[in-house]
């Protein structure tokens, strides 16, 4: 069994209680249009091209040797100016949990998060994952409750802590700009409400889509007693769309006006 891993944040400290180690894995089955991590969509490893960086030289066209560089047809070594990476590394749980517990002694009052992308996911090398931790450190998950239900109540009730959001109350727009219908996700979120895992409830705050004073008033009536925080916009989410040879929906339909009266 082998995961796939976008990126490894050491000594996080806005992934849960204490210093931590969050682990990202790759692959969302949500198409959020203001989505701040891209390069977490698809499951698999996907090149990177710096284009600002590059200057043309065309070594990266050349044969190369590296077995690794053969699913991108360029070489992803080479580039003298660095404009060319991977985001997605194969790992088995071994490699990784070895990874993680190089900081065992720093992060054990912390612990470790895992995110992504939708942890779920990749829900069988997550609860591999969660075992190999279980008694080592405490564990806790960020996810967007967007799951077959049985795999959501398996992998809550293997953390300490879930950290959930719900983005939007209204189906419709939830299934506008997050690409499905919210219906499984509030589903999941009375599971995780009657399991009694300890869980904070998060609200990224999106301008023209649920900042409205009557989107948040059904936001609140939907988390009610539960541990609740709104997050404000990251307004840098699009740098890294260019790089992936996207664009970012959010920014061109904020910019022609797209939201207006619609939230």
């Amino acid at each position: 069994m082998r995961g796939v891993v976008f990126d490894i944040k050491e000594f996080a400290v806005h992934d849960g209680p204490g210093l931590r180690t969050t682990v990202f894995l790759k692959g969302c089955p949500l198409r959020c249009i203001w989505c701040h991590n891209p390069e977490g969509i698809k499951k698999f490893p996907e090149l990177m091209f710096k284009e600002s960086a590059c200057i043309k030289c065309g070594r990266c066209f050349e044969k190369c040797s590296h077995e690794d560089c053969a699913p991108f047809g360029r070489c992803i070594h080479i580039c003298p100016k660095g404009a060319i990476s991977v985001s997605g590394k194969e790992y088995e749980p071994d490699e990784l949990l070895f990874s993680i517990l190089k900081n065992e002694s720093i992060i054990k009052d912390g612990g470790v998060t895992f995110s992504g992308g939708e942890p779920l996911y990749q829900h069988e090398f997550l609860l591999e994952m969660l075992n190999l931790l279980n008694g080592r450190l405490p564990r806790a998950i960020e996810t967007s409750g967007y799951s077959p239900s049985h795999i959501f109540e398996r992998v809550i009730n293997s953390v300490e802590l879930v950290y959930m959001d719900i983005k939007i109350a209204d189906d419709v727009l939830h299934k506008k700009y997050v690409g499905v219908s919210n219906d499984l996700i509030l589903k999941n979120l009375e599971i995780l409400r009657k399991s009694g895992v300890p869980c904070i409830i998060r609200t990224p705050v999106i301008p023209h889509i649920n900042d409205s004073e009557e989107e948040k008033e059904k936001i609140l009536m939907i988390v009610k007693n539960l541990k609740h925080e709104f997050l404000p916009y990251n307004h840098l989410a699009g740098a890294k769309y260019k790089f992936l040879g996207k664009s970012y929906v959010y920014d061109e339909m904020n910019s022609k006006g797209a939201f207006n009266n619609e939230s």
